[in-house]
């Protein structure tokens, strides 16, 4: 059975637990990649969401699984260090599959 993890500080990602998801904490840069290296070739994980804040730090990472089935990584708003990649992913992934852009519909 796949599971869910999701990965970044731990005042972003705490609550997910709640919902049954594993969650995992940043830490120092190096402790950092080499977790979300580890998590990313766990096979029980078919989605990882990421802080925007710690894809900041894993950017390299992250290109290597981009065009890969699994795991899939998508990018969410944290309480902090927020960049605006993960809604302009959302919205990219809601334009194709809907067909238009829903969020700026006047």
């Amino acid at each position: 059975m796949y599971r869910i993890a999701v990965f970044g500080d731990k005042e972003s990602v705490y609550g997910f637990a709640a919902l049954g998801l594993d969650t995992y904490y940043t830490g120092e840069p190096d402790e950092t990649i080499a977790s979300f290296k580890k998590l990313c070739t766990n096979q029980n994980y078919s989605i990882i969401y990421v802080t925007e804040g710690a894809a900041v730090l894993l950017e390299k990472e992250i290109e290597k699984y981009k065009d890969l089935p699994s795991p899939a990584i998508i990018l969410i708003p944290g309480v902090k260090d927020n960049t605006g990649q993960g809604l302009n992913a959302v919205k990219t992934s809601v334009e194709k599959a809907v067909g238009i852009d829903i969020f700026n519909q006047e």
